[in-house]
């Protein structure tokens, strides 16, 4: 059968997956990732490379299945974390306060466009009839929230936190947050979000129009599957109002890449008194961490631990 092959490639994804967790549901033609980072649940270089490998692997068996005739294996995919209570911190902050210190600003910079391939195929559909949901059921902060942002739809339970802490270590979000939200709720109140350094529920982002779909707390993963089922008894027109969104106010790879390069220079110019800020708050997300996971998600049970890999 067709989708014992496919299902194969698809599941077999999760055998070069360091820093993430993949499954596909052939019923529904989901494919989920879940981040599932180390040392911390914050965006590192092995995860953006997970990441990346299943948009790949995605988007070949969708055109396999096309050039064989074949009904569409992945039609929906869904980006989740398995750290309860926690979406992403962000950006890999111990990585940034190192090639700060050392002067790398083109590390930095290789590190920002990783973050920018990742979430402008997410933003694009993959270059697929596909439709990117992210799945919030905790804290989405910075890059983490930028994540949520750059897929078609969020959905988030209520409770979950978002925003964007770059403001008090004098830097701002660098990988989609400006391109993404002022399209959704304008710049005004996008730049307002952005410098303010506040956090915002679930509900209030339901309210504000940036969460498209809120679920009672704990009912996220049946809150993706309410949404797909909604979703698809008018999938054709929704694929299209995507597109022609894309189509009037597109965001280019080109706009992120320019963006993310004003960030690398912002970064390089922060001081001292910053770079202890974001020392602080990376002894603040590991104490934030081990609460968190003194009750274990239940797809990381007998993971081991991967060590931190650094960009060189």
């Amino acid at each position: 059968m067709w989708g014992t092959h496919y299902s194969s490639r698809l599941n077999s994804l999760q055998d070069f997956c360091r820093q993430s967790i993949v499954r596909y549901d052939e019923r529904e033609k989901i494919a989920w990732l879940y981040m599932n980072p180390s040392p911390r649940p914050c965006i590192t270089p092995v995860l953006l490379e997970d990441v990346r490998r299943s948009q790949h692997v995605w988007a070949e068996v969708n055109r396999e299945a096309f050039l064989n005739g074949d009904e569409q294996p992945v039609q929906y995919t869904v980006l989740a974390s398995a750290y309860p209570g926690i979406y992403s911190y962000g950006g890999d902050l111990s990585l940034f306060i190192q090639f700060i210190k050392e002067r790398d600003a083109e590390g930095l910079r290789q590190y920002a466009y990783m973050c920018i391939d990742d979430v402008y195929l997410m933003a694009i559909n993959l270059h697929q009839p596909v439709t990117t949901i992210a799945l919030v059921q905790g804290d989405a902060l910075g890059g983490g929230f930028e994540a949520a942002l750059s897929c078609n739809y969020i959905v988030a339970e209520k409770g979950a936190q978002f925003g964007f802490p770059e403001i008090l270590f004098n830097l701002f979000p660098g990988m989609g947050a400006y391109s993404f939200l002022s399209r959704k709720i304008g710049m005004v109140q996008a730049e307002k979000m952005i410098t303010s350094g506040k956090t915002y529920t679930a509900e209030e982002m339901f309210e504000m129009g940036v969460v498209d779909f809120l679920v009672e707390k704990g009912r996220g993963e049946d809150g993706v599957y309410e949404f797909v089922r909604n979703h698809r008894k008018k999938r054709n027109a929704h694929l299209s109002l995507v597109r022609v969104r894309q189509r009037v106010n597109p965001v280019t790879r080109e706009e992120l890449i320019d963006v993310a390069d004003m960030w690398v220079e912002t970064a390089m110019k922060i001081g001292e008194r910053e770079l202890k800020i974001m020392e602080r708050l990376v002894r603040a997300q590991d104490r934030l961490r081990t609460d968190s996971t003194e009750k274990v998600h239940p797809l990381r049970r007998g993971e081991k631990e991967q060590p931190e890999i650094r960009i060189t």
